[in-house]
C-alpha cells in the first residue's frame, strides 16, 4: 500500500559511522594552533574598529544648504545707513565771525553719537513696487556755541530718533 515503508525501514537500520582517528587528530591541531596571533574563537568574531570615513555627498549637501541660506538671507551693505557720520562724528569747525557785542555766540561744532541702530526688516508700503527696509537709529546729538570775547561755551544735548527706509531689491 505505501512504497515507502521498505524505504523507511532501510533508513531506520543506518547508523553513522565513527570519525576516523586521522580526522579527530586534524581538528584537534587546528583548535589547538594560534594563527597570527589570534586565538580562534570558534565563530564568534571581535568587533571591527570603525574608521572614520567622510561621507563626500553628504558634506556636498551640507555645504550646498549652507550657500543657499546664505545667498538667501544676504544683507545689502552697500545700502546700510552712512556710518561715515555716525557713531561720534564731529561737524569741521566753523569760521568765526566779528561780533559787536559781548553776548553774541558763534556756532562751534556738532556731535553726533549713534548708540542704537536696529533692523526693523522688510516693510511693503502701499503702492510701492519694492519692498523697503526700515533702520531706526538712536543717537544723540550736541550743538556747541563759543563766545570769543568772553570765552564762554554753551553745549546743547537732546536725543534723536531716525528712521531710514532703505530699498531693498529683488527680496
Amino acid at each position: 500500500m505505501n512504497d515507502f515503508s521498505e524505504l523507511e525501514a532501510e533508513l531506520k537500520k543506518l547508523r553513522p559511522r565513527g570519525a576516523s582517528p586521522e580526522l579527530a587528530a586534524r581538528v584537534e591541531q587546528s583548535l589547538s594552533v594560534e594563527v597570527s596571533g589570534r586565538t580562534a574563537t570558534a565563530g564568534v568574531l571581535p568587533k571591527r574598529r570603525r574608521n572614520f570615513r567622510l561621507n563626500w555627498s553628504a558634506f556636498g549637501l551640507g555645504l550646498a544648504a549652507v550657500a543657499a541660506v546664505l545667498l538667501l538671507a544676504r544683507v545689502n551693505v552697500d545700502q546700510l545707513p552712512d556710518k561715515g557720520r555716525g557713531l561720534g562724528a564731529i561737524s569741521p569747525s566753523p569760521t568765526t565771525a566779528p561780533t559787536d557785542g559781548k553776548d553774541s555766540f558763534v556756532p562751534a561744532g556738532v556731535t553726533e553719537v549713534v548708540y542704537d541702530t536696529h533692523d526693523e526688516g522688510l516693510q511693503f508700503a502701499e503702492g510701492a513696487d519694492e519692498p523697503v527696509r526700515r533702520v531706526r537709529s538712536h543717537k544723540r546729538e550736541t550743538l556747541a556755541w563759543n563766545n570769543p570775547q568772553t570765552g564762554t561755551s554753551l553745549r546743547v544735548s537732546y536725543p534723536t530718533e531716525e528712521v531710514t527706509f532703505i530699498p531693498a531689491p529683488g527680496q
